[in-house]
């Protein structure tokens, strides 16, 4: 084990900032301990490693165990938002400005390591958020290898060769079709190509991603959201941000993302941010249908 400590130029957050790369409550990546610990399991370039981290006394402690600790450890400041810079933001909108007011700890994590970000997101296209987050538990679980270190349960994923080794009945078994399967297959086979997009700019990196065939505009926003700790990335072809947003913004239903990108004009260079802030607000539309059923795709 090693460790390292950070200390944040201000008021942090650190549950706010890393929630958004646990990939649902099962993520075999991604835990919660009861004692508030955050543990992340990655594959870095120099191997697996586990990365627990605790804030305590305006303080963030971390310990890595693994081939990829020193890895993990080197990057922490920049996992944790230290490369963000909130004092770039100024709301122009009465519930922005509130919600901006109740998180000042909020900072971009920026995680450096597109695979990790780039499969899941390729997972849940077009399908319910169970469905895709039960496809990243099993096939991690089941390809991927144990975290290092004590690790509560978690896995690493399985590197790019292994994902692309996947035989197509476990991708049916992890309920993945096969659009989905072959573009994250397609992507191990470059990885190291797309893995340079983490030092990139937003148009160059989104460039690189979507070179690969599968791989669109939401796909790619939500993964440098992640890796690059976009501030402008926006999340276009959601099927619930438009209508949060706008009704958020308007008190209005139905939003599209056309109208959602004008609404978020004022806040160019920092439009991520923006809705950040209004997903952390808890206004939403009012639900007028049940949710998707998640579909079992063992049956079909």
């Amino acid at each position: 084990m090693a460790g390292r400590t950070w200390a944040p130029p201000g008021p942090y957050d650190l549950g706010r900032t890393l929630c958004v790369l646990a990939r649902g409550p099962g993520d075999p990546a991604y835990r919660v301990t009861g004692d508030g610990a955050i543990w992340r399991a990655s594959r870095t370039p120099q191997g697996p490693g586990t990365l627990r981290i605790t804030a305590a006394g305006g303080e963030v402690r971390a310990e890595a165990w693994g081939p990829g600790e020193d890895w993990l450890l080197e990057n922490l400041p920049t996992l944790l938002g230290a490369t963000d810079d909130p004092s770039a933001f100024t709301p122009r909108h009465r519930l922005i400005h509130e919600a901006h007011r109740r998180n000042p700890g909020l900072r971009l994590a920026r995680t450096g390591l597109v695979l990790e970000s780039l499969i899941p997101s390729i997972l849940e296209q077009k399908v319910t958020s169970d469905e895709a987050y039960r496809a990243w538990r099993l096939l991690l679980q089941r390809h991927g290898e144990p975290a290092p270190g004590p690790a509560p349960r978690m896995h690493v994923m399985p590197d790019p060769r292994a994902w692309s080794l996947i035989p197509s009945w476990e991708w049916h078994r992890a309920g993945v079709d096969d659009k989905r399967a072959a573009t994250i297959v397609r992507a191990a086979r470059v990885a190291s190509r797309l893995e340079e997009a983490a030092a990139m700019d937003d148009a160059r990196a989104s460039a690189r991603l979507q070179a690969v065939p599968g791989i669109g505009p939401w796909t790619t926003a939500e993964t440098l959201q992640r890796t690059n700790g976009s501030a402008d990335a926006v999340t276009v072809g959601d099927l619930h941000l438009p209508k949060i947003v706008g009704y958020a913004l308007t008190g209005t239903r139905g939003t599209t993302d056309e109208a959602m990108l004008h609404l978020l004009t004022p806040y160019e260079g920092q439009r991520h941010r923006a809705c950040r802030l209004i997903l952390l607000s808890g206004v939403t539309p009012p639900r007028r249908a049940p949710r998707f059923s998640v579909r079992d795709f063992t049956r079909m």
